[in-house]
């Protein structure tokens, strides 16, 4: 999978018009419409699609400043002035609609929608084997739902194009609210599971799965308040035997431990001077990294000081995940981002979108407090090394499934999801900031220059 990604510009760069007509589809690739007929021109355009993953404005950097930093586990660590200014906003919920970060993010995540409205456009009149095509079809699917549910998220109401478009004409802009592009990525889903395999051998391992299938469609129906749907969807992934827990919560990170047992999916890199490294190492060990902090490119994540207090006495995933450098003083940095690179933001460490252990814990959340979610919880606890909790350890239920949640997925991209879905991110957020409830946003501003270019199609989100 990381050796077929590199082929993957084949097709992108001669695909690319010169002129953009709205971010929406930000890549318009009209001018070899005709080279989408054979085999191995499809073999190449699902590449783009799990491609479009690693882009600067989705997992390869901005998901995290919106998710990540946003969350009350890290902060940005370059300061406030010049350049890191406008990361300073984010953190603090006072970010401008002008910022980068979210025209980065929305841009991004289109082009990677719109590769894969072509995909599935087109697809049933080419000459790809019919196993293939249903395939690829499950696979854009898939990551046409992870796109849209990342964008869900950060932006709430947004453009639902589920079709390719040849020109300004065709895009949809009417803005549809984050239940509706839950509703339609649900309906995407089940339609891709049956498409795609359980596993994969060889040179396909990393690629989409109907256990990846299953695993974001248990989140979204949690996220969108059907826990029985979560249910469902979670226990086909347990039922499936094809995932466990790693037996050390140590090899779950680097280059040696990717695509493992308990590995669901994960965005693939591939170190080299290729450009299909990570900048993770960057962006979460930065006194270690290359870069230069914010001045050469880099966007520190500090963690707080009461993400490290959350982790309890003997919990072994601290030592495991966490290390302090008594030189910088007391500076603290993650172990599951450290990578052997000859060059900045090359690192070969792949990027959870999820894990087993995620499964197991949105499988409590859905259940609610009964002896099978604690059940759940402790298969967690245990390979941490901490003792079994139960319904007579105090604290809610919510609290302890969030307080596990939280170091389990340390860094991971969770934090402000899980505040967002447990409807606690307004108080944990004011009260780390100490700034009012009403100062919270909830979603983040649609891109200014969206707005300006939709004619008045595109409303901003309320409140901004």
């Amino acid at each position: 999978m990381k050796k077929n990604i590199l082929y993957v510009l084949l097709i992108l760069i001669h695909s690319s018009c010169s002129k953009e007509f709205t971010e929406l589809t930000p890549i318009s690739e009209r001018n070899i419409q005709s080279a989408y007929k054979t085999e191995a021109d499809f073999a190449v355009a699902i590449n783009g699609v799990y491609d479009a993953l690693q882009l600067n404005g989705t997992y390869g950097k901005t998901y995290l400043l919106l998710n990540e930093m946003r969350s009350d586990n890290t902060y940005n660590g370059g300061g406030c002035n010049g350049i890191a200014a406008s990361l300073c906003e984010v953190e603090l919920f006072k970010e401008i609609t002008t910022a980068n970060e979210l025209s980065s993010a929305w841009s991004d995540s289109y082009k990677g929608i719109a590769r894969c409205n072509i995909i599935l456009d087109k697809i049933d009149a080419s000459a790809v084997p019919d196993a293939l095509k249903k395939r690829y079809k499950g696979e854009a699917l898939y990551i046409r739902s992870l796109l849209y549910f990342n964008l869900a998220v950060i932006f709430g109401n947004i453009p639902l194009q589920l079709t390719d478009v040849a020109s300004p004409q065709d895009v949809d802009l009417k803005q549809y609210p984050a239940t509706d592009i839950y509703n339609q990525i649900i309906k995407d889903l089940t339609q891709a599971e049956p498409l795609l395999p359980a596993k994969y051998t060889g040179v396909d391992i990393g690629r989409v799965t109907s256990g990846a299938v299953n695993t974001l469609l248990g989140k979204v129906s949690l996220t969108n308040g059907d826990k029985a749907a979560a249910i469902t969807a979670l226990n086909k992934v347990v039922d499936s035997k094809n995932y466990s827990l790693s037996t050390d919560y140590a090899k779950l990170w680097g280059a040696a431990n990717e695509n493992g047992p308990e590995s669901i999916f994960e965005v693939q890199y591939k170190t080299g001077g290729q450009g299909e490294g990570s900048g993770y190492f960057e962006y979460f060990a930065s006194i270690l990294g290359r870069s230069g902090g914010v001045g050469g490119g880099n966007t520190p994540m500090t963690m707080n000081p009461d993400l490290l207090t959350a982790y309890k006495t003997g919990d072994l995933r601290y030592a495991k995940s966490i290390y302090t450098n008594k030189k910088t003083p007391d500076t603290t940095y993650s172990l599951k981002y450290i990578s052997t690179q000859t060059t900045t933001f090359d690192g070969d460490n792949n990027w959870y979108v999820s894990r087993y252990a995620d499964v197991l814990l949105m499988l409590a959340e859905a259940l609610g407090e009964s002896t099978q979610s604690y059940t759940y919880i402790n298969q967690v606890r245990a390979r941490a090394g901490l003792p079994a909790i139960s319904a007579t350890t105090p604290g809610t239920f919510a609290q302890k499934l969030l307080d596990e949640r939280r170091v389990e997925f340390a860094l991971e991209n969770q934090r402000w999801q899980d505040l967002l879905r447990f409807g606690v991110a307004k108080s944990v957020m004011a009260a780390q900031l100490s700034i009012p409830e009403s100062s919270v946003r909830l979603l983040f501003a649609i891109p200014q220059k969206e707005i300006d270019v939709s004619n008045g199609k595109l409303v901003q989100n309320p409140g901004l």
